[in-house]
């Protein structure tokens, strides 16, 4: 699935569900270091625990965050599946 983001540095996140569990998670642009790092500690988890997890993380004076996203790409797969 690819997401456009919206309130945040990354333009689109990338992924892939199967069985219910989150593989080769991809932010395309956002800070390296952290769209790297938290793609990496979600793969291998189920939606709902990176939803539970990530849902309403901000960033500095944003009400959203490249994780807080993902939550919400996650919630809008679940909805159309």
């Amino acid at each position: 699935m690819v997401y456009k983001t919206k309130g945040v540095c990354a333009a689109e996140i990338h992924f892939e569900i199967e069985n219910d569990v989150l593989k080769n998670v991809k932010f395309i642009g956002g800070c390296a270091g952290n769209t790297v790092g938290v793609s990496k500690l979600v793969e291998g988890m189920t939606v709902d625990e990176v939803i539970t997890r990530l849902e309403g993380i901000p960033c500095g004076f944003k009400s959203t965050s490249c994780p807080d996203q993902l939550a919400s790409a996650l919630k809008q797969y679940k909805s159309t599946n």
